[in-house]
């Protein structure tokens, strides 16, 4: 009997969970950046219509 099936399951369950981070942690980062891109905007907007001085 063959350990192989085993090790080669082991294998692809660390690199699908590797997988599934790394593209959560992309998604995550582009939703941050999105938010942050937004709360400047506004921001930027309230300190426009504010009187320099």
């Amino acid at each position: 009997m063959t350990h192989l099936p085993y090790i080669a399951g082991a294998y692809g369950l660390t690199l699908g969970l590797a997988a599934w981070l790394s593209l959560s942690a992309a998604v995550r980062l582009s939703r941050a950046r999105a938010r942050l891109r937004a709360v400047e905007q506004q921001v930027g907007r309230t300190r426009s219509g504010r009187r320099q001085g």
